[in-house]
């Protein structure tokens, strides 16, 4: 039986060898794994720091004179007026009155109070798209290099190839948001009261379900590709208009119209979406659901497609 078990390893068996290889390969290229530190650093450190919104608001950006006339009425002192029934108030009483307009304002459009809580989960997705993104090429350089034509001569079967690279963009996915949510809190991410340790597996599952659909998608479109520079151009093409619309960087709400019909049929939004409400925003549980039920829908859709594609266009 020990003999026939080893001719006849598990149906896991060659996930996990394939996934494995794909994990060594980027483990042992350093400059490949800093790359994957050091680009959410910039881009928190950078843009999310830069980006102090919350800043044009405040009382200090209005430029207030030091005196400014205002009509009067019956409740105004009558020491205060004047003959023609106007007041001045001192510029410093005005810059109180205002000391909290910047957050109400973030707080009424973008749900939180500073800017950078809003974009630092934003950027979660951003790095889990751009991850997934360039999961084919590993596929095409496969092809390049003859290794998939090994593959393809053992018993694996070719979903099997498919599934083990797409796990393997996952776990990548998974890492680089658990990176994003450590600098974010060293940065001074403000989290909601809602917020637990459970909600980071809440997170770690939506960024799964995410990465699944979009690496499969993109593994899919490299099936028959044998130039990496073709993955290039498609990934070029495409990131842009999947970031901008979404709720990445800017609320939805806030959106012409037109942008708005996209931006509410982008994954990328959902995912966005679903990490706020689990880290910085009130946790809604019916607007989760949604969120978690579009990218369940999303993922399994397109992992089929992936491999049923596969099974026709995956050849030596």
């Amino acid at each position: 039986m020990s003999k026939l078990n080893e001719h006849h390893p598990g149906k896991f068996h060659g996930i996990w060898a394939l996934t494995k290889r794909e994990l060594k390969k980027w483990l042992k290229e350093p400059i490949i794994l800093l790359m994957a530190i050091l680009q959410p650093v910039l881009w928190m450190g950078l843009f999310g720091k830069a980006m102090n919104i919350g800043n044009m608001f405040s009382s200090g950006s209005l430029s207030l004179p030091l005196v400014v006339p205002i009509p009067g009425s019956s409740l105004i002192p009558p020491q205060l007026g004047d003959a023609f029934g106007n007041i001045y108030v001192d510029g410093s009483y005005l810059s109180n009155a205002f000391a909290n307009l910047g957050p109400t304002i973030m707080q009424g459009i973008f749900g939180v109070k500073d800017y950078f809580s809003y974009m630092a989960i934003g950027m979660i997705s951003f790095i889990v798209m751009f991850t997934t993104m360039f999961s084919g090429m590993s596929i095409v350089w496969d092809r390049r290099l003859g290794f998939l034509n090994k593959v393809l001569s053992t018993p694996v079967s070719r979903g099997t190839i498919i599934f083990a690279k797409v796990l393997n963009a996952s776990l990548r996915a998974i890492f680089q948001a658990t990176i994003i949510l450590i600098l974010a809190v060293i940065f001074g991410l403000q989290v909601s009261s809602t917020f637990t340790v459970v909600n980071i597996l809440g997170l770690y599952a939506a960024v799964f379900l995410l990465s699944v659909g979009m690496s499969s998608v993109f593994l899919a479109v490299a099936l028959r590709s044998t130039r990496w520079e073709t993955q290039m151009a498609i990934v070029n093409l495409i990131n842009l208009p999947l970031m901008f619309a979404s709720n990445t960087f800017f609320p939805i709400s806030q959106m012409p119209d037109w942008i708005q019909a996209i931006a509410r049929v982008n994954p990328i939004s959902y995912l966005t979406d679903a990490n706020r409400q689990l880290t910085v925003l009130s946790l809604d549980a019916s607007s989760l659901m949604v969120d978690f039920a579009f990218l369940g829908v999303f993922a399994a859709v397109f992992s089929v497609i992936g491999i049923a594609l596969s099974w026709r266009y995956l050849t030596k």
